[in-house]
């Protein structure tokens, strides 16, 4: 077991009272369909099988909570809460995340000079029937040549030129920095001159372990631990346009994405959980650890620009990313656009995780 769960009741959780989590049934519903209709979700090295959801997805069939109070009442007829303890001993802790809106050419020109790719032919997701035995485990895909299975390029050399020629580009932006946290955000609005708006989300990655560029800096004494944010990481390669591929080039990892019209301006991208995200309410975790669908009960008393005091919220497993390792690490959804940006690239907080476990399961986890 990688986390200690110990069973609390609501009431334990700071904040509870007071949350509204009506949003979380709706994405509760959501991932349902998505379960029904193509496949259920992946059961997570800590043991909630999606299986154990649906007597509590039953409920809803009859009667969808209308108020704050109805919601509540709902999760603590249906759930038990149980508190995260990460049994190496590392505190909990939360960060966010946002969907940009770049200005994009559908053709490469002057000014736009940087591809977003989609996913290569030769690009194949491994398992374990097809995992080369001497290639790193942690890869998920690989590049398949003949003779077999090899180590797919890295960063540096897509930016080098491999994939050009191949017509895989989507688009183009006019800033390199821009593509790169656009891998780092997984998911864009691509915004065209004619008006016209595509989203991008992700559809798969070369395989290479993700370094943050923020622990570059520190480690090379260009920025303190306590001044990485966002928006400092994007002021320091602005101001050394000379050292950006040096910087980028330590994370090897490279993200492909597959587009989508945008039906709705209001909906979230669609991500990990193939289902649309939540702004302030979707929780990208650590998916080998958690399945998808789980809530999740957040509590980050340091973190108050996204509340009118402490962040104390029920949110929803719908995500996942390379950096958010852990089964008390988490990244929150805050929503599309420069002002999500601004709220997203600023959360960076100490935080407390509690597991909301169905009924029906929640022996198999008790101590």
């Amino acid at each position: 077991m990688v986390a200690s769960l110990t069973p609390v009741s609501f009431q334990d959780m700071p904040g509870w009272n007071s949350d509204n989590p009506l949003k979380v049934i709706e994405g509760l519903v959501d991932c349902a369909h998505h379960a029904r209709t193509v496949k259920p979700y992946k059961t997570g090295a800590i043991g909630i099988e999606w299986s154990d959801f649906l007597p509590a997805i039953a409920a809803l069939e009859n009667s969808r909570p209308a108020t704050a109070g109805e919601a509540r009442a709902y999760f603590e007829t249906h759930f038990v809460p149980f508190g995260i303890s990460p049994d190496d001993g590392a505190d909990g802790f939360v960060t966010g995340y946002y969907e940009p809106e770049i200005a994009v050419s559908a053709d490469k020109t002057g000014d736009f000079q940087y591809p977003f790719y989609a996913r290569p032919g030769d690009l194949v997701a491994l398992n374990e029937a097809n995992h080369p035995a001497d290639m790193d485990p942690y890869f998920a895909f690989g590049r398949h040549v003949e003779g077999g299975i090899v180590e797919y390029a890295d960063r540096r050399t897509i930016d080098g030129g491999l994939l050009e020629g191949r017509g895989l580009e989507i688009a183009w932006a006019r800033s390199k920095v821009d593509v790169f946290f656009v891998h780092i955000q997984g998911a864009a609005r691509l915004c065209y001159a004619d008006g016209r708006v595509r989203r991008i989300t992700y559809a798969a990655k070369t395989g290479h372990h993700f370094t943050a560029i923020g622990r570059v800096l520190v480690q090379l004494g260009e920025l303190s631990a306590e001044a990485v944010t966002m928006q400092s990481l994007r002021d320091w390669l602005a101001e050394n346009p000379h050292r950006v591929d040096e910087i980028l080039w330590h994370n090897r990892s490279y993200i492909f994405f597959r587009q989508a019209d945008v039906a709705d301006l209001q909906s979230g991208p669609i991500a990990a959980a193939k289902v649309p995200l939540m702004a302030g309410r979707s929780l990208a975790v650590d998916r080998l650890l958690h399945t998808f669908g789980t809530p999740v009960y957040v509590q980050a008393d340091s973190l108050e620009h996204l509340d009118d005091g402490p962040f104390r919220r029920l949110m929803l497993a719908q995500d996942t990313g390379s950096a958010i390792v852990g089964p008390a690490r988490g990244d929150i959804f805050t929503g599309s656009g420069a002002v999500a940006g601004d709220l997203a690239g600023s959360v960076k907080h100490p935080a407390v995780f509690y597991m909301l476990v169905p009924t029906t399961a929640a022996e198999r986890f008790m101590p």
